[in-house]
């Protein structure tokens, strides 16, 4: 007698390992949003505030920027009165529609605006500024960080402006600088028009943007100073070295991550710092201190407010500062800084 046996093939069971990564994952997630629901619950709101005011926006400037919406095309409909008093709408054959990259064309190869001489006054502004903000920052942050008498009364009165509105310093420096009742030219004795040529008027300006912009560096800096272990100090005192070296050796490596990131703040928000120029010196002479900001603003609200062209800017500006941000943090992991 013979027995036959079949091999029955069992069936293809699922990876394990997919299975308990994906469980693993789940857990992990529900195990932190119930240890730590009151983080969430905190943080929900302020990532819905940001979806509304932020990115709504951006993605809205976005599409406006591949269309060609300006003021008199953006209506779908042209309403009129008929004879009987009634309301009439036709639509609007000259509606905005999409154009692609056009804008972006035109803004480059100079067709539209003005983007590449604004971008060149944006760069001048920008270095300038942050420059003058860190070097005298840092030097009243180690005035204000040793023993002085009177140093808590010195210590509000540098931070005072940072404290008023931009909008105010800016109006309140556009007197100083007037031509005729300014307190410069009183205190000098002439009658210069500070805003007759370009290199006059973004002095102005980058000067009152310097006074408005210092004290937030000091405080920065003052509190990174404050870090540093007073150790350091004696020991280098102990070696001989002397207060170059001390400096060079044992303050800028201290204020290495705090100077990276007000930096890096610094810069954005000279970028777009709108109120100073526009309010000091309007932009003049015949543009000579526009940055791209301003000119983003002029297209949008004079003329023929073209705000395809106006989102075309904010795009492109957005476009700048994140390469920027991405480079610069590239240069500090490559000088071993983890950022």
């Amino acid at each position: 007698m013979t027995t036959v046996t079949e091999a029955v093939t069992p069936p293809a069971r699922p990876s394990k390992g997919r299975g308990r990564r994906a469980s693993s994952s789940r857990t992990s997630l529900r195990t932190a949003v119930g240890r730590h629901w009151y983080a969430w619950a905190m943080v929900t709101p302020v990532v819905v505030v940001l979806a509304i005011l932020v990115l709504y926006p951006m993605v809205q400037a976005i599409w406006l920027s591949l269309t060609n919406t300006t003021e008199a095309n953006q209506a779908e409909q042209i309403c009129q009165l008929s004879l009987g008093g009634g309301q009439v709408c036709t639509p609007n054959p000259n509606h905005a529609h999409f154009v692609g990259l056009d804008n972006y064309v035109k803004l480059l190869t100079g067709q539209i605006g003005r983007f590449w001489s604004q971008f060149g006054i944006t760069l001048i502004w920008t270095f300038a500024c942050v420059i003058f903000h860190y070097t005298i920052g840092l030097g009243l942050a180690m005035l204000l960080n040793r023993p002085l008498r009177g140093r808590s009364v010195y210590r509000i009165v540098l931070i005072l402006p940072w404290a008023v509105p931009a909008f105010v310093s800016a109006f309140a420096w556009k007197f100083i600088f007037d031509r005729d009742a300014g307190l410069i030219n009183k205190l000098l004795g002439s009658t210069n028009d500070w805003f007759d040529s370009t290199p006059k008027a973004l002095t102005a300006v980058i000067i009152v943007n310097v006074w408005l912009g210092v004290p937030f560096m000091m405080v920065a800096i003052l509190g990174g100073l404050q870090s540093i272990p007073a150790e350091l100090y004696e020991a280098a005192s102990i070696d001989g070295a002397t207060a170059w070296q001390r400096f060079t050796n044992v303050t800028l490596p201290g204020l290495r991550s705090v100077s990276a990131t007000i930096i890096l703040l610094g810069t954005i928000w000279t970028f777009n710092m709108f109120p100073i120029i526009y309010i000091v010196s309007r932009g003049g002479p015949a543009g000579g201190t526009e940055i791209l900001v301003t000119g983003a603003f002029k297209e949008a609200f004079e003329g023929i407010r073209n705000y395809s062209i106006a989102a075309t800017y904010g795009v492109l500006i957005l476009s700048v500062l994140i390469a920027y941000s991405v480079g610069y943090r590239y240069f500090l992991r490559k000088q071993g800084e983890v950022w």
